[in-house]
């Protein structure tokens, strides 16, 4: 089992040996990282620009944990949070970035009206489109804690916040402006926005800060992702249903940071399914890989995604963005499989940011199923029936191929 084997043989293995079978070790990898910005953080007065960035928890909720992030360094700094923009990176330079971010957290209540002036600092930084200096001031030095699992995802040295401030006027568009005053319902302002052209990232990050939506609350981190990408997704579905279908089967492939991605899109009315695998040897990977899978037909989802969570609503966007500009429509399949080389989980946006990619990178276009699903074939390593099996639109494709090869060799029966 993974967690027997990280208790021992990464005890024994101590890095040295990869006795796991991965190309780099993950606990290693993180203190090498955290190493190189020690000198940086040892220190309770954090002066620096903020990419702009924040952090909102979700333990403890509706009472949450929420602070600004600043790295102690000046000037353009923006690259230290954007990730739509990261597609040239390693993992190490993420790992790297998320440790230079100092989070200076302090408690709130999700009702932004309950919050005081440090919340209204907050709230000005996340607005602005360019990094803001700022002054943190910590009740002791940061820690960059490394935790010893694989599964930890990249946190930032953090403290416990005692005064907050902005230390040169943020740079706020006049349209964020708008939206933020006006009552608006947050979808009404998260399409806005998108609709104009800003950021997603800097959309989620308004609405995480309590900025967006007619009763203004913070909202997690991690759920205003999700939020915003579904909202944007469910938006964008309803557009395309009134294009028409393209013609061909088209398969998309392309590789990023350990993982593969393919996109198969059918010349048939909108559905879409991910798929994904992790491969032997990855991080949540097993002896026996399995194959999961979330789905929808053009009436969306009226759940919450059950296997995929956030990774289903960050593919789908990339796909209908992709149709959208076409102005087209398309039945859509995107294969994930996850392999070894992804040593550190890095968040969803390697995810939307892959399947984009993906989208960009055309393998070919086929007259038949068969010879698209060929062509995908040759690109997984994991074998191909279990995507089939697993697929719901896949497998409802057989299942009419099946009953139209019946009806083709009994219809002269039926006709006598």
């Amino acid at each position: 089992m993974v967690e027997l084997f990280n208790s021992k043989l990464c005890a024994i293995c101590k890095g040295r040996k990869l006795l796991c079978g991965r190309p780099t070790c993950p606990i290693l990898e993180r203190f090498r990282v955290a190493r190189t910005v020690e000198k940086r953080l040892n220190k309770r007065h954090i002066f620096g620009s903020s990419p702009p960035s924040i952090f909102v928890g979700e333990y403890g909720y509706p009472k949450v944990r929420i602070g600004p992030l600043v790295p102690p360094i000046e000037g353009n700094t923006s690259h230290l949070d954007s990730p739509l923009k990261w597609e040239d990176k390693t993992i190490r330079d993420i790992l790297y970035y998320r440790s230079l971010l100092v989070m200076g957290e302090t408690k709130a209540d999700v009702d932004v009206r309950k919050s005081g002036r440090i919340l209204g600092e907050v709230q000005e930084l996340v607005m602005s489109i360019k990094p803001v200096d700022s002054e943190v001031i910590l009740k002791r030095k940061p820690v960059l804690k490394v935790l010893p699992s694989e599964f930890a995802p990249p946190i930032g040295p953090k403290a416990e916040l005692l005064d907050f401030e902005l230390t040169e006027n943020p740079k706020i568009p006049r349209r964020t402006d708008y939206v933020v005053s006006d009552e608006l319902k947050a979808e009404q302002a998260i399409m806005r926005l998108y609709n104009w052209g800003f950021d997603e990232y800097y959309i989620i990050r308004l609405l995480s800060a309590g900025l967006l939506g007619v009763e203004k609350k913070l909202v997690p981190t991690r759920w205003s992702i999700t939020a915003v990408q579904d909202t944007i997704g469910r938006n964008l579905r309803r557009e395309i249903l009134h294009y028409p279908e393209i013609n061909d089967y088209e398969v998309y492939f392309y590789r990023f940071l350990g993982n593969h991605y393919v996109v198969l899109l059918m010349p048939q009315s909108y559905a879409f399914e991910l798929l994904e695998v992790w491969l032997k040897g990855s991080l949540f990977g097993s002896e026996r890989p399995s194959v999961i899978h979330d789905y929808e037909d053009f009436r969306g989802r009226k759940e919450y995604v059950k296997e995929t969570a956030g990774a289903y609503h960050a593919a789908r966007l990339s796909v209908l963005e992709a149709l959208r500009a076409r102005r087209r429509q398309a039945r859509a399949v995107v294969f994930r499989e996850v392999t070894p080389e992804y040593y550190a989980p890095v968040g969803v946006w390697q995810i939307r940011l892959g399947v984009k990619k993906a989208m960009g990178n055309l393998i070919g276009r086929f007259e038949t199923l068969n010879e698209a699903l060929d062509a995908i074939r040759r690109r997984l390593e994991h074998p191909f029936e279990e995507y089939l099996r697993r697929s719901y639109i896949l497998g409802s494709l057989a299942r009419q191929k099946t009953l139209d090869e019946w009806l083709g060799r009994n219809l002269y029966r039926i006709d006598q």
